[in-house]
């Protein structure tokens, strides 16, 4: 089957919304047609009639009666579709060299993959920092309906100076999520990523700024990131686990106590628990509706006392995920975390968890398998103090989980999730929890 005959072929694939439309068209082409000849019955286009009547008398006469009205009037009738036919292929092939002028994809295959994306399972993924941003990269090319929860309690860096300078919440984790979501060309994206060197703005990210200025213009963090989701053309949305200013504390196996996200990491100290001062905190009522339209709940990739576990200590976010009532998976981090997780097996994540927000969250853990090869990377990361986390299958299995294994690593620059792997891999969990995926093409009851 050649290339072309496919592509024609694709059109007639489920669910992208067009076969309807080309069924209308052939309508309004019988309608017209019927009309022509009612008026043409008429005598009102008598000219017209009388002269297709000599042209067809004349093809009989030239053809030795063989071409006869009824064969003249079916070649017209094919002449005519075909001509149909090639201006919309016509018209197709100009919108195509415009909305895709690298020829990467067509407007059928875009059809095709929107419309699938949008019928995928409603997800939500609690976290923050790059290991949640990693986890929407791969997720957006399986579904739209993506709600990622992120934590705002970051007081380092471009993030927190703008949290000190200007009383808005740290937009860095924030920022994070949106790029990882984007549909927006490359360029865009970089922008947002984009730091200053030198200078007043030495240090901070142009989407950090962007997205300060956005909430002095509209007065809401929360609009500002709707606003800023809009410029990049996000595929779902980000919300900010709170929207009250929050200081997250450490008290240390030793009994000292550190406020403040940068330095409970640099304290390089073992942590006994964290906690948000003040500790009235609730989330926005979006998360909460989020959470109980889910079909599946993620926590984590992330920095475990700093990230996942502080958004887990919003009041009502975790007594949410209980009730939802939906499969809900942990992402356990790839390598340990210095001044963090040092030494921690994939269940010392999990007990940490539980001290701090409870147990019976989540039924599965996804953890990593396959230990990394790339000896450079890995005796640089022992430097820093960082190895392999240990998936300690068995001792999840006691604690009464269902861990699920594989190979998650990437070894290209880092030694971190691969994006593409982690989605499918979280996917795979409404499998091992005998849930179906929902069928997306008649609507849900309780949503829109």
């Amino acid at each position: 089957m050649s290339d072309q005959l496919r592509r024609w072929l694709r059109w007639l694939t489920p669910g992208i919304g067009i076969k309807r439309w080309g069924l209308l068209i052939g309508l309004g082409l019988l309608l017209f047609g019927a009309g022509f000849s009612l008026l043409a019955e008429v005598g009102v286009l008598a000219a017209y009639e009388a002269a297709v009547e000599r042209l067809a008398g004349r093809a009989g006469e030239a053809t030795g009666g063989r071409l006869t009205p009824l064969w003249l009037g079916t070649l017209g009738l094919g002449a005519g579709l075909a001509l149909v036919a090639l201006g919309l292929r016509g018209v197709l092939r100009s919108i195509d060299r415009v909305l895709f002028p690298s020829g990467s994809t067509t407007i059928v295959e875009e059809l095709r993959e929107r419309r699938r994306r949008r019928r995928g399972l409603h997800v939500v993924a609690l976290g923050g920092g790059t290991g949640l941003a990693t986890l929407l990269r791969g997720l957006k090319h399986h579904t739209s309906n993506i709600t990622a929860v992120v934590t705002v309690f970051d007081d380092g860096g471009s993030s927190g100076r703008l949290r000190r300078e200007l009383g808005i919440l740290p937009p860095g984790d924030i920022r994070h999520c949106l790029v990882a979501l984007a549909e927006s060309e490359p360029l865009m994206t970089r922008l947002f990523e984009y730091r200053f060197k030198g200078g007043a703005l030495d240090g901070h990210a142009f989407g950090n700024l962007f997205i300060a200025s956005l909430t002095g213009v509209t007065g809401d963090v929360e609009m500002a990131v709707k606003e800023t989701s809009k410029v990049l053309n996000i595929r779902g949305r980000v919300l900010p686990a709170t929207g009250h200013d929050v200081v997250l504390v450490a008290q240390f196996e030793d009994g000292g106590v550190v406020e403040g996200e940068s330095n409970i990491t640099a304290a390089r100290r073992r942590i006994r628990r964290v906690f948000l001062r003040p500790d009235e905190v609730y989330p926005l009522p979006e998360v909460l509706e989020a959470i109980a339209e889910a079909d599946l709940i993620v926590i984590g990739p992330g920095s475990l006392y700093t990230s996942v576990i502080p958004t887990l200590l919003v009041r009502g976010i975790a007594e949410a995920i209980r009730e939802a009532q939906v499969p809900c998976v942990y992402v356990c981090n790839v390598m340990t975390q210095p001044g963090e997780t040092d030494g921690y097996t994939a269940a010392d994540h999990v007990r940490a968890i539980h001290a701090h927000a409870g147990a019976a969250l989540f039924g599965h853990v996804l953890v990593n398998t396959t230990p990394p090869r790339n000896r450079a990377l890995l005796d640089r990361y022992a430097d820093q103090g960082s190895r392999p986390v240990d998936p300690a299958l068995e001792e999840l299995e006691a604690m009464g989980l269902a861990p699920l294994g594989a190979g998650l690593m990437s070894e290209a620059e880092l030694l971190r999730h691969d994006p593409l792997r982690l989605a499918a891999a979280v996917l795979r969990v409404m499998g091992a929890a005998g849930r179906p995926a929902p069928d997306r093409r008649m609507p849900v009851a309780g949503r829109p």
